[in-house]
This record gives C-alpha cells, sequence and structure tokens, in this order.
C-alpha cells in the first residue's frame, strides 16, 4: 500500500512540462520535401495506372483466338473511347475500333472480352450501357 501512494507522490512532483527536442527548420523542410516527391511521385503513378487499359484473362484468350493483333494506335484509340465513355458516366461500354469491337469496364479500365468483324455478324451485345464508336 505504501509503495502505491509513494509512486502517485513521485508522479504529481513530474510537471506537465517535460522537455521535447525541437526538429530544425532545415529538417522540417527536407521531410516535407521526401514526402512531398514520394506523395507527387506515387500520385502520377496512379493517375498513369488509371489511364492503362487491363486485359482479362478471358480478353487476351479471345485476343489469341481471334487472331486480333493491337497496335499502339488501336490502344491509344480504345483510351480514347474509354475517357469519352467515363465522361458520359458509362460503366459498361461496347467500343467498336475499326473490324474490331471490345467490351470495357470503364470504372476500372478493364477490356473484358473482343471481337473481330465477323463475329459481330447477328450478334447481340448484352449488359452494356453505353457504345463509342473510335
Amino acid at each position: 500500500m505504501e509503495d502505491i501512494q509513494f509512486q502517485k507522490k513521485y508522479a504529481s512532483m513530474i510537471g506537465p512540462n517535460y522537455p521535447v527536442s525541437q526538429i530544425s527548420n532545415s529538417a522540417k523542410a527536407l521531410e516535407t520535401q521526401q514526402n512531398g516527391t514520394d506523395f507527387s511521385q506515387l500520385f502520377l503513378q496512379k493517375v498513369q495506372q488509371n489511364s492503362q487499359l487491363t486485359f482479362s484473362k478471358h480478353a487476351l484468350q479471345r485476343l489469341d483466338s481471334r487472331q486480333i493483333q493491337l497496335s499502339p494506335q488501336m490502344l491509344a484509340k480504345i483510351n480514347g473511347g474509354v475517357e469519352k465513355a467515363k465522361a458520359k458516366g458509362i460503366k459498361d461500354a461496347l467500343i467498336l475500333s475499326g473490324p474490331n469491337a471490345f467490351i470495357v469496364n470503364i470504372p476500372s479500365g478493364t477490356v473484358i472480352t473482343t471481337m473481330s468483324g465477323q463475329e459481330m455478324t447477328d450478334n447481340v451485345f448484352t449488359n452494356i450501357d453505353g457504345a463509342v464508336i473510335v
């Protein structure tokens, strides 16, 4: 019991103004600059990742089986179509580019499936809420 009282008395003798080491302004500026750089780099990487298309496993299989060749120009057109669809609030879009069609989930930027011109004939597209012709 006396030990508890002793600890109470000792604690009451310590004031609330115990010393805290100050960080120099140059150290703060360096820390802010490093954190700012890291944040800006991460932010730019995220923006670039969001603007790039990804292809689902199913879409990659369809590209191979249907022998659809993707050029950088076609990818740029599809990316442009995705941006247009995103601006209109479309969630799942049919993007027509030349003789090929791409079903794209717009929020994730993922190509779900692809079709060539021959498969589009007499075909019904479901589960889309918009179409973009590029």
